[in-house]
């Protein structure tokens, strides 16, 4: 029988504060941006000169990284690789070690992305008096009570947290996959011309992107289609078609525009962090985005793939208006952008190959959250002991 015992966070862990020594031409910095919901998103070398103040921290593998700012972000990444001698972190970034022989490192990891710690955590820091709500290690983090089973059973239950995310992950990893074919098959028809003999076809001709593409602006009033998800700007993924979590329709307040499956959203508000997927359901966004349907909808491959190439991300920010929080606009600006127009048939035959790959990608939405429901119900009560672990089967 697993046998469990009170203790704090504070018994598990120390916070790190090693500062960066170190003298490498190129350094990797790791901001509260830089990380969310268990990833490091950024490994872009830049170079060793003039670096901000607020980037001091080392850390190494299984450390947690875990932002004091607004707990409910998830701001927090788990270090699964080696290699980390290049890498500085914020100081808005706590450090965490976990205590060898007592906690192993993914069962603290899952301990404080729980929703319970988390939610604690959020309003704790909004509690605090300050510009925004932020938490310490030592006020907030390091006194929370826990219930910690054996290591034995902390195994297990690593374990079967283990399989659910493997199972996201590797849906994230065909996502990945189909977008790179997808890309590779729209430079090889519409920038190489490889099917064509390397030339643009004669029945082709140039246009406006606004000549394929409706700007679409259905305003909704807060607190109606209660059943409609809500995707403010800030829940779109950069740089994948694949759309990770909505929020609750409660948190839609104002500015509400609603959109269908299939739509093509874009980012408009700081255009340049690259925000174009498509739409999984229908559901509720901002009028900080372009909600966009194509007249025809044999033209919405290529639309999708169109909107999403660097130069069009570049020919919007071009184009977009005010300098403190630049806005792209549509009339005048990604609208009017330069296109090719091809002939319908190749039209349709692209959009025959590509379609099926974006309902895969669509329907990995639906099945991920299914299984961040199974993760978020079994691990309160696998980590409290209400559940034998060895009766649990993935």
């Amino acid at each position: 029988m697993a046998e469990w015992k009170y203790c704090t966070i504070g018994d598990l862990c120390d916070t790190i504060s090693d500062t960066y020594k170190r003298n490498d031409n190129e350094v990797i910095l790791i901001n509260t941006s830089d990380v969310l919901d268990g990833e490091v998103l950024n490994h872009t070398p830049v170079a060793n000169v003039n670096l901000k103040g607020q980037f001091k921290k080392t850390f190494k593998r299984d450390d947690i990284l875990y932002s004091e700012i607004r707990p409910a972000n998830k701001r927090f990444a788990f270090i699964d690789f080696d290699n980390t001698s290049k890498y500085i972190a914020s100081t808005k970034l706590m450090v965490l070690r976990p205590r060898e022989n007592v906690v192993l490192p993914r069962f603290l990891y899952a301990i404080l992305k729980s929703k319970a710690v988390i939610d604690e955590l959020q309003h704790l820091a909004e509690t605090r008096s300050g510009t925004f709500p932020q938490i310490t290690f030592s006020s907030e983090l390091s006194p929370m009570e826990i219930m910690l089973p054996d290591l034995t059973t902390q195994k297990q239950i690593v374990s079967i947290l283990s399989a659910i995310e493997g199972k996201i992950r590797l849906n994230t990893a065909i996502n990945d996959n189909l977008e790179q074919q997808a890309q590779a098959i729209f430079k090889a028809w519409f920038v190489d011309f490889l099917p064509f003999g390397g030339v643009m076809p004669d029945d082709w001709r140039m246009g406006k992107l606004k000549e394929i593409l409706s700007l679409k602006k259905n305003s909704i009033k807060a607190g109606t289609d209660i059943e409609l998800p809500y995707l403010p700007i800030e829940k779109i993924p950069m740089n994948t078609f694949a759309v990770k979590e909505f929020c609750p329709n409660s948190e839609a307040k104002s500015s509400l525009i609603t959109f269908n499956e299939n739509d093509i959203i874009i980012g408009a508000m700081r255009v340049y962090f690259h925000r174009v997927i498509i739409a999984p359901c229908s559901g509720i966004t901002r009028t900080t985005c372009f909600v966009l349907v194509p007249y025809d909808k044999n033209y919405l491959a290529y639309s999708l793939l169109l909107c999403n190439q660097n130069k069009s991300i570049d020919f919007a920010q071009r184009t977009s208006k005010g300098s403190t929080m630049p806005y792209a606009i549509w009339e005048g600006g990604l609208g009017d952008m330069d296109i090719i127009i091809p002939n319908y048939e190749t039209i349709t035959k692209f959009n025959n190959i590509i379609v099926p790959m974006l309902e895969k990608i669509k329907y990995s939405y639906f099945e991920n959250q299914r299984l961040s429901a199974l993760r978020d119900t079994l691990l309160p009560k696998l980590i409290n002991g209400e559940i034998d672990v060895s009766a649990v089967k993935i």
